[in-house]
């Protein structure tokens, strides 16, 4: 006869524990939400990562202030030794060597300018730095319409030719501005860099735009907010919230950052097309994407089209959503694209 095996209720009391653990979520892991801010291409940033493993902040600091301050040092129009402004100051026809950084931003100016027919231009320079809204420095009164025709001669993104890493002006005083795409692209590459840390909940934040990945410390989608449009009021309250998970969202807005003349108002959002200040009652755009560098130069350009062609744009395209706010006197409309209510607080 063979010998007969007992297991004591001891030894099967910890088999059970075992097997409930490997079958529930983990709940005994306390999760801690680390939060790390700065300031970055003249903004602040806010960065918020979720872990159950102990970081060091120390070095999670330093790892985001060194990349930032590289793509900075390559995309900023302020820094005079920057890449760009080595780029905006180089000769007609000649080939300009660009970082692996600036590469990849300018593959996507190229695809946001053929998407929006031109609605988002990159070289937009001349013109937002005659209306006072660039390097120049302010203005509070127009330009005179001669010197906006001008200005026009010396844009366009198909006056750009843009080889293997290298880029090319093929007429004399192209510049590029890429105000409306480089903090999109901060955010892609700090979260980037998280996830390569090997974090998967995290949400960051530079000047307004944001990407979010994983959940927040309640085992939730990130919650964000749109600003209400309120001319002229820093802290105007949310118009409305959304959740955000692997995903990202930007917004562009003439609400803050305009003047005024004669009772006329003119902001720094520039068609590319007139020259002038747009005025098509669009007052915010809102777009989530995959990620923030395409959801940051769309948004832009939602400002400046026509919004029956703006929400058949994002509705042509995957894994994109919009949100249109335009005000007409005191009336206000939310205009949005056929999918942007699943990610909308209240819907």
């Amino acid at each position: 006869m063979s010998e007969t095996k007992y297991i004591t209720p001891f030894i099967f009391a910890l088999m059970v524990l075992a097997a409930t653990a490997l079958l529930l979520p983990d709940q005994s892991l306390a999760t801690q939400e680390y939060v790390f801010t700065g300031q970055t291409m003249g903004t602040s940033y806010s960065i918020k990562l979720v872990s159950a493993k102990p970081l060091s902040e120390s070095l999670w600091q330093e790892k985001i202030d060194l990349r930032l301050k590289q793509v900075n040092t390559r995309l900023s129009m302020y820094q005079k030794d920057s890449e760009l402004s080595r780029f905006n100051a180089a000769d007609k026809g000649q080939p300009f060597r660009v970082s692996a950084d600036f590469y990849q931003v300018l593959q996507q100016c190229r695809d946001l300018y053929r998407l929006t027919s031109g609605a988002w231009d990159g070289t937009v320079k001349p013109l937002v730095d005659l209306w006072g809204f660039g390097t120049k420095g302010r203005r509070q009164t127009p330009p005179e319409p001669g010197e906006i025709k001008t200005a026009l001669m010396h844009t366009g993104f198909n006056a750009l030719e843009l080889g293997d890493h290298v880029l090319t002006k093929t007429m004399p005083g192209i510049t590029l501005d890429l105000g409306s795409i480089a903090k999109g692209y901060g955010v892609d590459e700090i979260a980037r860099l998280i996830r390569e840390g090997g974090i998967e909940n995290y949400l960051v934040e530079i000047g307004g735009e944001l990407a979010g990945g994983g959940e927040n410390r309640h085992r939730k989608a990130w919650i964000v907010g749109i600003a209400n449009p309120d001319q002229g009021i820093l802290n105007s309250g949310l118009f409305k919230e959304v959740r955000l998970s692997n995903k990202a969202i930007a917004t562009s807005g003439n609400y803050r950052n305009y003047f005024e003349k004669n009772g006329h108002i003119y902001s720094h959002i520039i068609s590319p097309k007139t020259g002038y200040p747009v005025e098509n009652a669009v007052v915010s755009a809102s777009v989530i994407s995959d990620t923030c560098t395409r959801a940051d130069g769309l948004a832009t350009a939602l400002m400046v089209m026509d919004t029956d062609k703006a929400l058949a744009l994002i509705n042509s395209l995957d894994n994109t959503e919009c949100l249109i706010i335009r005000q007409d006197g005191k009336k206000r409309t939310a205009l949005r694209s056929s999918g942007f209510k699943a990610y909308e607080i209240g819907f």
